[in-house]
């Protein structure tokens, strides 16, 4: 090897490097973060929260930008605060087949004061492509992630719950708030 392409490969390998040492991965303070979702039937609302979720981002201090998201959520730890009402929730998404919920981040791009996220959604077995709104906050060393997205349940291949034969609405609404200390 020359030393002309010895610099140029020590110059490629200090660039490389240089940009990944200013990404940082850091996970949610589950202490702070949750997720929850909500159903609707004519007779009643339905919402349960999870805080034990697994939630990190890989995130540039000096830019302030966010250019991964990767969340998991053991769909068991969702509380509606009715312990009969999970149970029959944990049966209609079969979770002992299905006991996750995941999140992949594809591109994040900027949308105003809001980020767009488009990613990778597994639940109940299925992936699929879905793209949401969510609103960061930079202060007091802390980066809070805020935002909601619907989803159908029987694109999941779900059975809508019923009561007094009466299925709930097609769309899970969920809505999250993450905190990262930074």
């Amino acid at each position: 090897m020359n030393i002309k392409n010895y610099f140029l490969l020590l110059a490629l390998l200090v660039l490389v490097t240089t940009s990944k040492a200013q990404t940082k991965k850091i996970q949610a303070d589950k202490k702070e973060s949750s997720v929850t979702y909500q159903m609707t039937h004519p007779l009643h609302e339905i919402e349960a929260t999870s805080k034990d979720i697994g939630c990190w981002v890989d995130y540039d201090p000096a830019k302030k930008e966010i250019s991964h998201v990767y969340v998991q959520i053991d769909v068991t730890s969702f509380n509606s605060g009715n312990s009969n009402r999970d149970s029959h929730a944990m049966e209609v998404i079969d979770a002992i087949s299905y006991p996750k919920v995941k999140f992949s981040s594809t591109s994040i791009s900027p949308n105003g004061d809001k980020l767009k996220i488009t990613g990778k959604l597994t639940f109940h077995g299925i992936t699929k492509e879905i793209t949401f709104d969510v609103l960061p906050k930079w202060e007091n060393n802390k980066l809070t992630v805020t935002g909601n997205f619907i989803i159908s349940l029987t694109e999941f291949k779900i059975e809508r719950p019923s009561l007094l034969m009466i299925p709930v609405k097609d769309e899970l609404r969920f809505s999250f708030i993450e905190v990262f200390n930074l």
